[in-house]
């Protein structure tokens, strides 16, 4: 595993290559980015701001949405796919926010997470971003950049968040996130990482074992 010392040049390498590193969903209130991100399941974030910018112009409240039909919210959504789950969740946790919390998104990993749809990873997309509570969320592309470079050895996301809690300065945790998906979305893609061209090929595992391959 990469030392301390090394994980803060990795970061600030990357924050220079990276200046613009920010949420890349479209949003204006908290539960517009709550919508968004749950969409964003197994979706990329351009195809969810295509949908968001259809759907919040017609419904981006809590009690909108609580009206809604699955089937016809479903419609809207249908190219994000899991559509029909996702339509679901979305109401119900609609519900939950107007009943439970007078129609405001909660501010706490507890509460986020008992909301349906609501995992670790957007609940934390939430808390950085909205509520400015330092979090790690780990979706794929931190799951995999995180570890291939050799930062952290996690066996699943939440493993990986943990130990990246344990490694990263709580300071860069919301940065840290956003950085390491720009890169992988960029750079360190799953298939054909561009390696040769990455700025911090030098500090990588992968690059040390396969530079030559590539």
């Amino acid at each position: 595993m990469i030392v301390d010392t090394v994980i803060n040049k990795v970061l600030d390498i990357l924050e220079d290559y990276y200046p613009d590193a920010e949420c890349e969903l479209n949003y204006e209130t908290p539960f517009e980015l709550l919508v968004a991100t749950i969409l964003s399941a197994q979706c990329t974030d351009v195809r969810v701001n295509k949908v968001t910018k259809e759907l919040f112009a017609r419904y981006n409240k809590p009690k909108d949405f609580s009206n809604l039909k699955e089937e016809e919210l479903g419609e809207i959504i249908k190219s994000c796919g899991l559509y029909k789950s996702k339509a679901k969740k979305i109401i119900l946790s609609s519900k939950i926010i107007l009943d439970k919390y007078n129609g405001q998104v909660p501010s706490s990993l507890e509460e986020l997470i008992s909301l349906p749809g609501v995992g670790r990873k957007t609940a934390n997309v939430i808390l950085s971003n909205v509520f400015n509570v330092p979090a790690i969320a780990v979706d794929t592309h931190v799951f995999r950049v995180s570890n291939r470079i050799g930062i952290v050895k996690g066996k699943d996301p939440e493993d990986t968040e943990f130990k990246l809690m344990n490694v990263i300065p709580k300071k860069r945790w919301s940065k840290a996130h956003h950085l390491f998906i720009f890169h992988g979305r960029r750079i360190c893609k799953a298939r054909s990482p561009k390696c040769s061209i990455c700025p911090i090929n030098n500090y990588c595992n992968y690059y040390k074992k396969h530079g030559e391959e590539i």
